[in-house]
């Protein structure tokens, strides 16, 4: 098993990373916001989990341990693959997910795509108790790199253009987020604030 890579990041892609590690590129997939987080050229570290099934080998980051933890549990339900696993880490944190789970909230859990009623049912009485009664963590990853100016307003387009939405309501969304967005917010909570908003 891959538990980690620490390496040069050569290529990022929408939703998915490449980090050169003794001079091989392992191909990553992610979250909109963990591949926003990483800099072309720059050392990084994910956590990661390998993913083996008879025609492939998937390798799977996270920008903390908790990320993780969180992409292996739900996988535990049945009819939830690593596909859908990481598609509820990228509308929501580990901490709003055992939030969801542990108080029922089916509305949030809808709001990822390919979660309807009956599998966020699922997903509640399965792991109310195994998820959603931890306790939230707080990350002990390196902060995100900070946005300059303008620049992450073009990176949460693309992630959300990227997730299923138009660019008109991308844009509708970042308007409505632009204001709150203090210097000190990093790529990947303006991105949640984004996704929030579409999900009212």
């Amino acid at each position: 098993m891959i538990a980690s890579l620490s390496g040069t990041v050569s290529k990022v892609g929408l939703d998915s990373v490449v980090v050169e590690v003794g001079g091989v590129g392992m191909l990553v997939h992610t979250t909109p916001a963990t591949a926003v987080s990483v800099r072309l050229g720059q050392p990084a570290r994910l956590a990661t989990t390998l993913v083996v099934r008879e025609d492939s080998l998937t390798l799977y980051g996270f920008a903390t341990d908790d990320e993780k933890t969180v992409f292996e549990t739900v996988q535990t339900v049945s009819g939830v693959g690593p596909r859908l696993a990481l598609a509820m880490l990228a509308v929501h944190s580990p901490d709003a997910v055992r939030l969801a789970l542990g108080s029922g909230d089916l509305a949030a859990l809808t709001k990822v795509p390919g979660i309807g009623k009956k599998g966020a049912e699922r997903l509640v009485l399965e792991l109310r108790d195994k998820l959603g009664a931890l306790p939230g963590s707080v990350d002990a990853a390196v902060p995100a790199p900070r946005p300059q100016a303008d620049e992450w307003r073009d990176q949460v387009l693309e992630a959300l253009v990227g997730l299923g939405w138009t660019a008109r309501q991308a844009e509708a969304a970042l308007d409505k987020v632009a204001p709150g967005a203090g210097e000190g917010a990093s790529v990947s909570a303006l991105l949640r604030a984004a996704l929030q908003e579409l999900g009212r």
